[in-house]
């Protein structure tokens, strides 16, 4: 089956070719140089950047891929995300589906984020722990065959990826804040500042990195202070920043590595704009390598948003008998 997939969940305009796992054509554009003056992505810059880029992304896939009449379906991501945005991926699927005369399926997001392993050369067989942490979302999965996906916990407030970039912000190391605190860890002590590693040890599987963020604040500028506030303490940026990736790796390898154990599953998948963090891959394989699991993740250019894994999603679904009529909606949640 070879199926056309576009997300347009965030800041990048993605579209791709996939045919039985296997990637024929794939073009990403991002949106970073747009958002970086505001610190962080702005719903109605990203919607018009969409509007704009989507097309031109469309047209070079379909070059690459042997043109639209070879598609079988569209897949596309219709939750969770920006509202606006997911509108624009949405338009043109339906669109495309319409006129070609194609079925259509919409994607959850976070499950094709656990599908991208399936793109992987040798790629992991169920049953197997996912880990999914981005910018908005931090969850575990338990995937005990190929298709179904068992939510086992996620994040109370901020996600992992929402914590780099505000402690980025603070850190004045720009945005997007994941890549600018690895960089700037580097030079750092990861264990020069204590910070906090808010449930960590706590039962079950939910996450909360509010805390996190809020301990480099007090940092910075002492306790119960605000942003705007002048600092009164200043740490080493690079010995914070370090400080504040290893607390963030720690918490999402035992999290997920703890999972797994209890699951009695011998893998572990990582997957999300996170798992390109090299600290975070690093813990999991030491951490999971320790009591004998498996740890898999996709290429870094396939942690981050991306189609191609929403036309792995798509092509589970669409295998499984669904497909989605012209009424096919978003939704900002993740439930």
């Amino acid at each position: 089956m070879r199926v056309l997939g576009i997300d347009t969940s965030c800041d990048e305009t993605s579209v791709a070719v996939v045919e039985s796992g296997r990637i024929l054509a794939h073009v990403v554009r991002g949106q970073s140089v747009l958002h970086e003056p505001y610190g962080g992505v702005v719903p109605e810059i990203a919607a018009r950047a969409h509007v704009e880029r989507l097309l031109p992304a469309l047209s070079e896939t379909l070059e690459q891929s042997g043109g639209k009449d070879a598609l079988d379906a569209i897949a596309v991501t219709t939750r969770p995300g920006l509202v606006g945005p997911l509108l624009v991926g949405l338009s043109a699927a339906k669109a495309l589906a319409l006129v070609h005369g194609l079925p259509l399926v919409g994607v959850h997001h976070l499950e094709a984020h656990v599908a991208s392993a399936y793109l992987l050369p040798d790629p992991p067989q169920p049953p197997f722990v996912a880990l999914v942490a981005s910018g908005g979302h931090t969850v575990l999965y338990e995937v005990p065959e190929r298709g179904r996906y068992e939510l086992l916990g996620q994040t109370q407030d901020d996600a992992a990826g929402e914590c780099f970039d505000k402690v980025a912000a603070l850190l004045g190391l720009g945005y997007p804040g994941g890549p600018a605190i690895e960089k700037a860890a580097r030079d750092g002590d990861p264990h020069a500042v204590e910070l906090p590693r808010p449930l960590r040890d706590a039962p079950g599987y939910d996450f909360s990195f509010s805390g996190l963020k809020t301990a480099v604040l007090y940092k910075l500028k002492g306790q119960n202070r605000r942003r705007s506030d002048p600092d009164v303490r200043v740490p080493e940026t690079a010995d914070l920043a370090a400080s504040a990736q290893e607390a963030i790796a720690d918490v999402l390898s035992h999290k997920a590595v703890k999972a797994a154990r209890r699951r009695g599953v011998r893998r572990l998948v990582l997957g999300g704009g996170v798992a390109a963090n090299a600290r975070v891959r690093e813990l999991c394989v030491e951490r999971a390598a320790a009591v004998g699991i498996e740890v898999r993740f996709p290429p870094r250019e396939l942690c981050t948003d991306n189609a191609a894994m929403v036309a792995v999603r798509g092509e589970e679904l669409l295998a499984s008998g669904v497909r989605d009529g012209l009424d096919l909606d978003v939704s900002p949640y993740a439930e």
